[in-house]
């Protein structure tokens, strides 16, 4: 039994994400989470709510709460929905916690006794008209290096260069519009991420099997221009984590809380602590500490592209340069974008469909199929209403559905509602067997290797020769002139719905449950011999012809989402 550590990127507490947040950390996450519960290893899969900084504040201001309130609100919407699309964390936590107030601070003081923080007296722009310093991320302009006219002053989206507000054309306040921007002197903590490039650059190196994506962001922003820059690491705001040196003041820096993109991963080991906190398990050191035995666990990473320069660089750069034994992320699975309809998902323009309004239209199953059988591995995809009801009714209804339907039914017409006795498995059914075999071992290897299309396309691929194997076998009429044989073939079929039920599971979880309950049995032990995992269920086992596992999305539906969903959350 391995061990594995899976995190997803925390998600902003600032709303209901939309589809595109979804299928870029936690779905992907949630589906090798699944997958090695299933095969029987250890898994603590973490995710949070990211719930400091600007973000958090100005959309308390919105809704006219208090930060605190605000964001307790949102994690339970947040966790609720969560739990609606069946993402099965260990524990969903929250960045304002105690714990990562104190290991923040913690991280903080060993890395200025190291020599790796420093004081900056700076400037930076203050916005008259909303009566405070703007934060990077709520200043936007023009890229002076790519010409995108939406570039934060933190970072261009669109080309990935790290950038600072004075380099931005045109700059103006994201909350009031306000071009009344003036930079005013003030004091800042940074971290010395220079100093650490060479032990970044070669870390990065010993990491195998990366995904290009990621270690291409990452190499650019080791070498792009200058190389590695220092990064501020405090901000002069009112809700986050205050500045401190371990559990003592620090000095010139009161009334400062640390920068949300510091203590937001640091969320990822705090997080642990919070699940051992809240009685959901023990020694969460063992998952985090190489000297506490967390030498032989493997750590992934999920998240989208924007997030990998964090991940790769800044926070490794807060472990390594601690000099403390903590385990660091051994793969990092990254994603590009989900388009939606020609245009960008974006929670702060209100674009697309978000994950409520697409729970109240269509069971979760619906979603985590196409999401995950279209997730935007080595390029940019787009959802469309047509591709998303085209992929449904064709591998869902046409393929999985109709093919637990058919044989359901027919053996209740024939043989009643238990497994009938039949005969042996003959040449036809021996080469399902093994076709099954090859599809089930690569099916494995590509889960393992986190190509998530290719192991969408091999679990269709194995429903699609139950289906060509009951349409050749044709019990129907083998029924007709040799019962018997009839009989084997749908003792067969019967243990092919458990065989997928299993299969299937991380990706549809809920329709997998549905499935076992249907055949009556909570026998989920993963096929390591198929021709074995055939056999499960017994002559006389008795099962239920399941309601319809998927019902066929109509173009009167699809036109209908269409106009609902045209870009603009209301």
């Amino acid at each position: 039994m391995s061990r594995h550590l899976i995190t997803s990127a925390i998600p902003y507490i600032n709303g209901i994400k939309h589809l595109g947040n979804l299928v870029g950390s936690q779905l992907p996450a949630d589906l090798f989470a699944r997958y090695q519960r299933a095969r029987g290893n250890e898994v603590l899969f973490l995710c949070a709510t990211d719930e400091h900084g600007t973000p958090a504040e100005l959309a308390a201001a919105k809704a006219g709460k208090p930060v605190a309130e605000y964001c307790a609100e949102m994690w339970e919407v947040q966790s609720e929905i969560a739990e609606g699309f069946g993402l099965s964390f260990d524990h969903f936590g929250r960045s304002s916690s105690d714990q990562n107030k104190k290991l923040t601070q913690h991280f903080a003081k060993v890395l200025d006794d190291a020599g790796l923080i420093r004081e900056v007296s700076e400037t930076q722009m203050y916005s008259h008209t909303d009566g405070r310093f703007l934060p990077d991320r709520y200043i936007e302009g023009t890229c002076p290096n790519c010409g995108f006219d939406s570039a934060r002053g933190d970072q261009c989206d669109n080309c990935t260069k790290q950038l600072d507000p004075v380099d931005l054309i045109n700059p103006h306040s994201t909350i009031s519009g306000s071009t009344d921007l003036e930079m005013r002197e003030t004091k800042h903590l940074y971290l010395r991420q220079s100093a650490m490039k060479d032990k970044l650059e070669e870390w990065i190196d010993t990491r195998e099997g990366w995904p290009v994506l990621t270690t291409s962001i990452a190499k650019k922003w080791l070498n792009d221009g200058d190389g590695l820059q220092d990064r501020g690491i405090t901000r002069d705001l009112d809700w986050g984590v205050p500045v401190m040196r371990g559990d003592q003041p620090w000095p010139g820096m009161e009334g400062k809380v640390f920068y949300v993109w510091f203590d937001a991963p640091i969320e990822y080991i705090a997080c642990s602590q919070e699940w051992v906190d809240a009685g959901k398990g023990s020694d969460w050191e063992r998952w985090w500490r190489t000297d506490k035995g967390a030498d032989d666990v493997t750590y992934t990473q999920f998240m989208g592209k924007d997030n990998v320069p964090f991940h790769t660089l800044s926070f490794p750069a807060t472990i390594l340069g601690s000099g403390e034994p903590w385990k660091l992320v051994d793969y990092i699975k990254s994603f590009n974008y989900l388009n939606y309809d020609g245009g960008q998902f974006s929670t702060s323009r209100g674009r697309g469909v978000f994950m409520d309004q697409a729970l109240e239209i269509l069971p979760a199953d619906y979603w985590r199929w196409w999401l995950l059988a279209n997730v935007p591995e080595t390029s940019d995809s787009e959802f469309t209403w047509e591709q998303f009801q085209s992929g449904v009714n064709k591998d869902l209804a046409d393929v999985l559905g109709n093919f637990v339907s058919r044989i359901t039914k027919f053996c209740r017409s024939k043989f009643g509602e238990a497994v009938p006795e039949g005969g042996a498995f003959g040449a036809q059914e021996e080469t399902l067997i093994a076709d099954l075999t090859a599809k089930i071992r690569a099916y494995e290897g590509f889960m393992e290797e986190k190509e998530i299309r290719k192991a969408a396309q091999e679990l269709r691929g194995i429903w699609v020769a139950g289906n060509e194997y009951l349409q050749a076998a044709a019990p129907w009429s083998t029924f007709k002139t040799d019962p018997d044989l009839a009989a084997a073939q749908v003792r067969l079929g019967l243990n092919l719905i458990r065989l997928y039920a299993v299969l299937a599971a991380p990706f549809i979880p809920a329709t997998s449950e549905a499935m076992l309950t249907a055949m009556q049995t909570d026998n989920n032990d993963w096929p390591d011999d198929v021709n074995a995992a055939l056999t499960t269920l017994p002559a006389g086992h008795a099962f239920t012809v399941p309601d319809v596992l998927f019902a066929k999305i109509t173009d009167d539906q699809r036109e209908e989402w269409q106009a609902r969903f045209a870009g603009v959350r209301g």
